[in-house]
């Protein structure tokens, strides 16, 4: 949803407040689609703090669906996502301004909510997505679940550091 920043832009001092539905269903990060399943409306606070210069606050809290890194199964990430970006108005641009995010959330004298909040889910994503602290994952021969239970599948794998060593033994058993 795009909000109109010009009447914020015009008088210093001034703040509007705003409820907006998200309309974002997905989020693709890292090349995988993670659905939405649940959503609050996003609030936003616009404040003229200085004449060409305003802030924007938002307040929303999205839960997605996503795999567990270890076992695959459906975990909740939930989101809290509290965005404060500092914007000016076009004409006041000025890209060697150090104090001034990045605007790609801007079209103009508007702000583009869905963009401003899909950075913020890049930005605040987990690196790992666990189903439990101590999730041990799938077997790596049968590939059960092995939260569930052991499978019995010898899963011994050798240190292939040791491998030349391993090499020497097996040639001595032949002679």
């Amino acid at each position: 949803m795009l909000l109109n920043l010009s009447e914020v832009f015009k008088e210093q001092g001034k703040v509007e407040q705003f409820c907006v539905p998200v309309e974002m269903e997905s989020a693709k990060i890292a090349g995988t689609k993670y659905s939405i399943v649940e959503k609050e409306d996003a609030k936003w606070i616009l404040t003229n703090i200085e004449p060409g210069r305003a802030k924007i606050e938002g307040n929303v809290k999205l839960v997605f669906d996503a795999p567990c890194d270890r076992c695959l199964s459906n975990v909740k990430v939930e989101l809290s996502l509290r965005p404060e970006r500092y914007v000016v108005p076009p004409e006041n641009l000025n890209p060697e301004d150090e104090e001034v995010d990045d605007l790609s959330f801007m079209e103009g004298y508007y702000l583009n909510t869905e963009i401003l909040l899909y950075n913020e889910i890049m930005e605040n994503w987990p690196a790992k997505i666990l189903c439990r602290e101590d999730c041990k994952g799938l077997c790596l021969v049968c590939g059960r679940n092995l939260n569930e239970g052991e499978c019995g599948c010898d899963r011994f794998v050798p240190d292939p550091r040791l491998a030349g060593i391993q090499d020497l033994f097996n040639a001595c058993k032949e002679v």
